[in-house]
């Protein structure tokens, strides 16, 4: 049985945060968040991991990581550069951030060669959706069906502002019908969940699921990411905060014919850190989960 890859997603620029928030301590020994993704990740039958970071980072990651994966599970950098699958043709791009996580997926081609699942470095998604992926990327054998974690919204929010989720529409076989990126999603003062996107506040239920960018694909996601990516390229060169997101990946492969997406909903607690103001918080949960025996006072 092949032994699935775990893509982490660390390139973002923490401009909200205001720091490097890949890289900060949330556990009592000082753990990152991404420290427990990846304990629960290698209990999990993951076979490899592949850090996506900026080349300024590589250092950093490897002397903090390095001497915990040796010999626990084979590791490797994927490096997301502006000009990293651009078209030579389009020439230099003068961009100030990263191109997003679709953009970013794509950068770990290379070091990728089994199903792979996909994540962000700032979540702590839970034991059970790191055992639950593995066990489909291991098991599945059709190359057009891919899937994802659903979160329900309730579980996501931040207390500290407005959070982007991918917000979820599924048929009654629980595959994927859509998959819309929405940036300004908070609870309003009657105690709603809204999102404001589109000037009007819209409603959402507390149980829609959402995406927290947990996504599991078989590799012939690559090719079709570059073709996406190359033609979003063209057609946002000269928009510098333009980001090419997964959720366009897959919503392309829908709308082409040529990938389905299997729904795994959870009603497990997520959280993260988007704001300096939110790190508490999420020491207090990691200790909590201590405390139940859950993980190791030290992981590592």
């Amino acid at each position: 049985m092949t032994k699935p890859t775990l893509l982490i997603l660390a390139a973002g620029m923490g401009s909200r945060y205001g720091g490097i928030k890949q890289l900060d301590a949330f556990g009592p020994n000082g753990e990152t968040i991404i420290d427990y993704s990846l304990f629960d990740a290698i209990r999990a039958g993951f076979g490899k991991v592949v850090f996506i970071i900026r080349e300024e980072l590589r250092e950093d990651f490897e002397k903090v990581f390095g001497p915990k994966l040796k010999g626990k599970i084979d590791y490797d950098y994927a490096i997301q550069g502006f000009q990293s699958y651009v078209p030579d043709s389009l020439g230099k791009a003068e961009r100030a951030k990263p191109w997003g996580t679709g953009h970013a997926m794509l950068c770990a081609w290379e070091q990728t060669k089994t199903p792979f699942a996909v994540i962000n470095a700032d979540d702590f998604y839970g034991a059970d959706s790191f055992k639950t992926m593995a066990d489909f990327l291991s098991q599945n054998t059709d190359e057009g069906v891919h899937a994802m974690i659903g979160y329900h919204v309730k579980n996501t929010l931040s207390e500290n502002g407005t959070v982007s989720r991918g917000v979820c529409e599924q048929d009654e076989n629980g595959f994927l019908t859509s998959v819309v990126e929405r940036t300004k999603i908070l609870r309003n003062e009657e105690g709603k969940i809204v999102f404001l996107d589109e000037g009007d506040p819209i409603t959402l239920g507390e149980n829609t699921p959402v995406s927290m960018n947990f996504w599991g694909f078989m590799p012939s996601a690559f090719p079709k990411t570059k073709e996406y990516f190359e033609a979003y390229a063209e057609k946002n060169f000269d928009a510098p905060k333009a980001e090419f997101y997964i959720p366009t990946v897959m919503s392309n492969m829908m709308n082409e014919g040529v990938g389905k997406c299997r729904v795994f909903n959870t009603s497990s607690d997520w959280f993260g850190v988007t704001y300096p103001e939110d790190k508490p918080e999420v020491q207090a949960s990691i200790q909590k989960l201590v405390s139940e025996g859950k993980y190791p006072e030290k992981l590592w």
